[in-house]
């Protein structure tokens, strides 16, 4: 298998096989992530591609399932990744569902009837790292696109039926827009029909561009308290019908399951006794001991 330096698999995702058909980000400018910060951006050679596909059909002749690697695949054309994904179906006769993790960015290169056509061929569905939906804290963190961009390009996916996720990045707007960030957030992922909404808590990782600002006193990180608070907010004004997963930030425990707004009480109720109560020493611990996103 051609797997290129770092590569990105959803965990939630219990998809095997993996494909790498991309290498590095196409953006890479986040002021939060070193992930692919050393790793330009190009496609995987076609032959590669092949020659995985040759390979996973002799292990793995009925597998159904399969996530595109690396960090936002779905930024190639419709033109480059179709003969892609025919490849797989034609190797692997039996897929069901391809998953790949990608960028807002990534769909606006695609019509609605393309998204289809990528759908009938297996593109069931897709992880964005929208990470907030105040525009404030999106240039500030430098994403690359507004909430008007998120809000047109889910609904582009909306309209071809491709299920997505929806991403909530904790605590990245610092102390000084932390509640404009939840707030703004839970509105526009509420205008959204994602399946599945997702959180996580900011670790200030060595080399990011975020670090650096925060030791020159230009961005006041959340601790654990406020991070609670802010997510708390986030969940409160949030009105998805979807599924609800947190990590990084809190125990998880009674926060993380389907059906949001059945359990959205308990999940803030859950969220006010870690706050309370909660090992804020343990948690902060925690991210502290994480090396990557």
């Amino acid at each position: 298998m051609h797997f290129t330096g770092t590569v990105y698999r959803n965990p939630y995702w219990e998809t095997f096989p993996l494909l790498q058909i991309t290498q590095g980000c196409t953006h890479n400018k986040c002021k939060f992530c070193t992930m692919y910060r050393d790793v330009p951006f190009k496609l995987q050679p076609m032959e590669w591609i092949e020659e995985d596909l040759k390979e996973i059909a002799k292990v793995a002749p009925d597998a159904s399932t399969i996530q595109l690697l690396s960090a936002n695949p779905i930024a190639m054309t419709y033109d480059k990744l179709a003969p892609i994904l025919e490849m797989i179906n034609r190797y692997l006769p039996k897929m069901e569902y391809i998953y790949a993790a990608t960028r807002v960015t990534d769909i606006r290169n695609k019509t609605v009837e393309q998204l289809k056509s990528l759908k009938e061929m297996g593109l069931r569905e897709i992880s964005l790292g929208i990470e907030s939906g105040d525009d404030f804290t999106l240039e500030r963190i430098n994403k690359g696109y507004t909430y008007a961009d998120i809000l047109e390009q889910c609904h582009k996916l909306e309209d071809a039926g491709i299920d997505y996720w929806m991403t909530f990045l904790n605590g990245v707007a610092g102390r000084e827009h932390s509640h404009a960030h939840a707030v703004n957030s839970a509105k526009i992922f509420s205008q959204c029909k994602p399946m599945l909404v997702g959180t996580g808590g900011l670790t200030l990782f060595p080399g990011t561009p975020l670090l650096k600002e925060a030791h020159r006193g230009e961005f006041t990180p959340l601790p654990e308290k406020e991070m609670l608070i802010e997510l708390k907010t986030f969940v409160e004004n949030l009105t998805c019908y979807c599924s609800f997963i947190t990590h990084h930030t809190v125990s998880g425990k009674n926060l993380t399951g389907p059906d949001f707004l059945k359990r959205k009480e308990s999940i803030i109720a859950a969220l006010e006794r870690e706050i309370s109560h909660g090992d804020l020493d343990a948690m902060a611990a925690i991210r502290s001991g994480k090396r990557s996103l």
